[in-house]
């Protein structure tokens, strides 16, 4: 086949297979307008996961890795009202000297081939 896996989203046609979307029935009052809790700026940094802490309240972690082995410089952004982002271990301990600056444009996120880095996002209360 010409071109390459990148190019031809086979990550994003996967997902869609795998973990396809389920519609769920809301009135218009309730989303005037389309909202989308993050959005990640480069096709190549795929957000795999969005949970809550397991040990802070009124937090949550985000899991995102590279996908396509290249090195890449992504915006996260999100909807919610972030109030601190700091990178975390698997464990969701903050590490050492990792605060991320919230910018207009989001949190800019630095990633080497297939790199996966976990955010630990508290929101304001």
């Amino acid at each position: 086949f010409p071109g390459s896996f990148q190019g031809a989203s086979v990550i994003q046609c996967a997902y869609n297979l795998n973990f396809p979307l389920h519609a769920v029935p809301a009135s218009s009052s309730q989303f005037p307008e389309a909202w989308s809790a993050f959005s990640v700026s480069s096709p190549a940094v795929v957000l795999e996961t969005v949970k809550q802490a397991e040990d802070r309240p009124g937090a949550v972690v985000v899991r995102l890795y590279e996908a396509h082995g290249s090195t890449v410089v992504a915006w996260l952004r999100t909807s919610l009202p972030v109030q601190e982002a700091t990178l975390c271990d698997l464990l969701e301990q903050p590490v050492a000297g990792s605060c991320l600056t919230l910018e207009e444009r989001g949190i800019r996120l630095s990633f080497t081939p297939f790199r996966v880095l976990s955010l630990l996002l508290v929101l304001k209360r």
